[in-house]
C-alpha cells in the first residue's frame, strides 16, 4: 500500500466539466457561457476554468480524468455506481469506496483510534445506504454541525452550551448511580459496556475529540481555507487523516445546477477553489499528501450545452456520458491528464475511464485486494470488485498515472 487513508471530495449533484476542469473556449457560447477564457496551470499544456486560479497553481499535485463515463443520469443510480463501482440491478447493495477502506483499514488491528474509521462531512448523500450490505458495520459517522461556526456542534461528541466541567460532572454522577456495575464487577458484558463507555467518554472529554476543534489551528490557515463550510470541512479532513482515520468523505452540496447555472457558478467555484488548493497544498506542506488520496467529483456532469430558454434561464441537465473527477497523492502522479473529450464536450474521444477503473486503482494503492471477499450477510460470495463477469465496460485501471 502506497496510501494509508483517503479524503473524497463528493460533488453531491454533479458539477460541470467544461465550466471546472475541461474547458472548451472554442465551443461558443451556447457551451462556454460567460465561462470561455480559461486559464493556464503551473504545468504547461493543462488549462483549467477561469474561476479556479488556486487550483492552477496546484496542478502538479493532481491529475484530471477527463473521460469518466456510464452513461447514466439518474442520481441515484449513478452515485451508486461512482461510489461502488458496481453496476446496479443485480439484487445486492454494495458498501461505497468509504465503507470498504473503513472495512479493512480501520479494523482494530491496523487502526487504533478512538475516531470512527469512516466519517462524513457533514451529512450522509441520503441517495443510498453508503454501508450497503454490511450494515452498522460500515455506516459512515455522519458529524453533523457546520465547522465554520463558531463551535464545531459534532453529534454525539460535541454539545451545544455544555461546558467540559459539566460534562465531567454528569460523568461522575452516573458512574455513582451505577450500583449494579460496581456489585457485579466481574461480569464480562458489564465489563465490555463498561469498557465501550470509557472510550466513548474519551472521545468527547479526551485527546481524541479536539480534533474537531478548529480554534486550535493558525487562524491565518483557517482563513486561506475559507470560511465556508466546505472550506472549514476540508480543515477538518486534514486534521482527520493526520491522526490517522482511514476515510474521510465531503458531502458537498449545491451543484445540481438545472436553472440560473452561470450565477450559482460564480459563487461556488470559488469556495471550491480556494478550499480544494489549500487542502492539497496543506497536506503536501505537511508530508501527507504521499500518504493521502484526495479523489474529487461527482456522480456525473452537467450538459454541455446550455439550456437559455425559461425557465432554465442558463441551467445545465444530468449528463452521464463523458465527465472530469481528480486524483490527488496516495500514489497517483500528479501535472497528468488521463483521457480527453470532443470539441464540445458531449462525448468520450480518448481512453473512457468506467467508476470500476477508478475505485479498482484507488484500492490497489491503499493496499486493498479487489478479488477478496466482502461478508455478506447471506453468505453470498461476493468481491471487493466485480469479476470480470460483472464489471460490463471497463477501461482498465489507471496505470498511466499510478
Amino acid at each position: 500500500a502506497k496510501a494509508k487513508s483517503g479524503i473524497q471530495i463528493w460533488m453531491w449533484g454533479g458539477p460541470c466539466h467544461l465550466d471546472t476542469l475541461d474547458p472548451k473556449p472554442g465551443a461558443g457560447k451556447d457551451y462556454c457561457g460567460p465561462l470561455d477564457k480559461p486559464i493556464a496551470t503551473n504545468v504547461d499544456g493543462i488549462q483549467i476554468g477561469q474561476l479556479l486560479p488556486e487550483l492552477a497553481k496546484q496542478a502538479d499535485k493532481y491529475s484530471i480524468i477527463r473521460s469518466m463515463t456510464h452513461g447514466i443520469n439518474g442520481h441515484e443510480t449513478a452515485s451508486y455506481m461512482v461510489q461502488t463501482g458496481h453496476k446496479p440491478g443485480d439484487g445486492v447493495s454494495y458498501p461505497t469506496a468509504g465503507a470498504v477502506v473503513a472495512l479493512f483499514k480501520g479494523n482494530r488491528e491496523v487502526y487504533e483510534g478512538l475516531i470512527p474509521p469512516y466519517i462524513v462531512l457533514t451529512k450522509p448523500q441520503g441517495r443510498f445506504s453508503e454501508a450497503g450490505f454490511l450494515g452498522a458495520a460500515g455506516k459512515p459517522f455522519a458529524t453533523g454541525g457546520d465547522p465554520s461556526q463558531s463551535k464545531f456542534v459534532v453529534e454525539g461528541v460535541v454539545a451545544q452550551g455544555i461546558t467540559e466541567e459539566r460534562q465531567k460532572n454528569r460523568r461522575d454522577f452516573l458512574s455513582q448511580l451505577n450500583t449494579l456495575g460496581r456489585a457485579v464487577g466481574d461480569d464480562p458484558e458489564l465489563i465490555a459496556a463498561s469498557q465501550c463507555e470509557k472510550q466513548a467518554y474519551d472521545l468527547i472529554l479526551g485527546d481524541a475529540g479536539k480534533v474537531f476543534d478548529l480554534s486550535q489551528e493558525d487562524q491565518d490557515l483557517r482563513e486561506r481555507y475559507g470560511r465556508s463550510k466546505f472550506g472549514q470541512s476540508c480543515l477538518v479532513a486534514r486534521r482527520l487523516v493526520e491522526r490517522g482515520v482511514p476515510y474521510v468523505t465531503i458531502n458537498y452540496e449545491g451543484w445540481d445546477t438545472h436553472k440560473g447555472h452561470f450565477q450559482i457558478m460564480t459563487r461556488k467555484l470559488p469556495e471550491l477553489d480556494r478550499g480544494f488548493a489549500t487542502l492539497l497544498q496543506d497536506l503536501s506542506d505537511r508530508g501527507l499528501l504521499d500518504s493521502t488520496i484526495v479523489w474529487w467529483g461527482g456522480e456525473f456532469g452537467r450538459s454541455p450545452k446550455v439550456q437559455w430558454e425559461p425557465p432554465w434561464n442558463g441551467g445545465r441537465n444530468h449528463f452521464g456520458k463523458v465527465f472530469s473527477h481528480v486524483v490527488a497523492g496516495g500514489g497517483f502522479k500528479g501535472g497528468r491528464v488521463v483521457g480527453s473529450s470532443t470539441e464540445t464536450g458531449e462525448e468520450v474521444k480518448e481512453r473512457p475511464v468506467y467508476p470500476v477503473d477508478l475505485i479498482g486503482s484507488i484500492y490497489e494503492l491503499l493496499g486493498i485486494d479487489g478479488n477478496a471477499k466482502l461478508p455478506h450477510p447471506q453468505g453470498l460470495a461476493v468481491t471487493v470488485m466485480p469479476g470480470a463477469a460483472d464489471a460490463g465496460t471497463a477501461g482498465g485501471k489507471l496505470t498511466e498515472i499510478m
